[in-house]
């Protein structure tokens, strides 16, 4: 009996004991799911402001955009946005004459192309309002142009004055840098393109630039070429027209214009002071005019003056680049490795170099 009831007792206990247990464990998981749901609640609300918070800022961006594109847009028609310079490094000596860059104002169709300029030192450079800039006293300085109607719209240009006694740096060997064409560089009021002479409609030359005839190399070049033509062709090719000084020119252009209109001169004759005869580099060849085109002569010429240094100066179907007609006769020297390269692709020295020719 006492063996019954204490076996009782001990089913009962453990009875007791595993409820005990369950019960602890329901209640574990009771407070799990608990933390669980508070854990979820917290982050929930914690993404809910943080999409809150993040919200207005995309928008904000969105609209600042917005704004930039209206701002953009709502330009007002015919405004400045943009302009380019013929140079942006100019190497003076105090005595030269002024030079003045061609500023070119973006889009075609601009109102107000009017400008302000102005320089960082007087004492070195002074300009003027129309651009002409004036060699002052030995030193660097900058000189700034900016567009009346939106002076957001600048540029620069590097200028460094020398004493006269001074020697200015050789062309090709000038490095420059911070201009949209560090390559272009006026030396003494002469424009050399990667040490390249360039004259045409918008690089033009001082009237005191005066080599006193072809210079030698050109010369010197000339001569073997006429000789190849006689021997290898049985061609007499003679210089009919090279070195001509900015006074010669002024009465050779006058005289076209007086005949034919300063319009149509300005297609096969150069102003004084734009004229590529004044440099002593270029040649016309037995006879300048349209009767030349096509002869045994011209035919030769442009098959044989690259390996001389010499490219048809105006060729065919570039007047547009060249500001010139069609001039088989007209011949420049550059060089035999750079004429070489200019004459078999087919261009003419503007395309060579990436530069205009237009009268400012």
């Amino acid at each position: 009996m006492n063996t019954s009831k204490q076996q009782k007792n001990k089913n009962y206990g453990r009875t007791v004991l595993l409820l005990l247990l369950l019960t602890a464990v329901i209640l574990c998981l009771i407070l799990g799911l608990m933390l669980i749901r508070m854990r979820s609640g917290t982050s929930s609300a914690e993404t809910e402001q943080n999409l809150t918070e993040t919200q207005p800022e995309s928008e904000s961006i969105s609209e600042s955009e917005s704004e930039t594109e209206t701002e953009s847009e709502t330009l007002p028609p015919g405004m400045v946005s943009g302009m380019t310079l013929s140079f942006y490094h100019a190497f003076l000596h105090v005595s030269d004459s002024a030079v003045m860059p061609v500023v070119r104002m973006s889009p075609e169709n601009a109102v107000d192309t009017s400008r302000i300029w102005s320089s960082s030192d007087l004492q070195i450079a002074s300009v003027n309002e129309t651009g002409m800039i004036n060699p002052v006293s030995p030193g660097e300085c900058t000189i700034y142009v900016t567009s009346v109607s939106n002076p957001d719209v600048f540029a620069e240009i590097s200028v460094t004055v020398y004493p006269d006694e001074e020697p200015l740096p050789n062309p090709g060997e000038i490095v420059c840098s911070g201009s949209p064409r560090d390559d272009i560089q006026v030396i003494g009021g002469i424009t050399y393109v990667n040490g390249i002479m360039i004259v045409n409609k918008t690089y033009p030359l001082p009237d005191s630039y005066n080599p006193q005839g072809m210079t030698p190399e050109t010369a010197q070049a000339f001569a073997e070429l006429r000789q190849a033509a006689s021997d290898e062709a049985g061609l007499y090719l003679f210089s009919h027209s090279d070195f001509r000084s900015y006074q010669t020119q002024v009465y050779v252009y006058g005289d076209y214009a007086n005949q034919y209109g300063s319009e149509a001169a300005d297609t096969f004759s150069a102003r004084a002071g734009y004229s590529e005869h004044q440099s002593g580099l270029c040649i016309d060849v037995n006879w300048p005019g349209d009767d030349f085109n096509d002869t045994p002569e011209a035919v030769w010429l442009e098959q044989n003056c690259a390996r001389f240094g010499f490219v048809i100066r105006f060729p065919r179907d570039k007047e547009a680049l060249t500001g010139y007609k069609y001039e088989s006769w007209h011949i420049r020297y550059v060089g035999q490795e750079i004429a070489q390269e200019i004459m078999q692709n087919g261009l003419c020295l503007e395309e060579y170099l990436h530069v205009d020719s237009e009268y400012p």
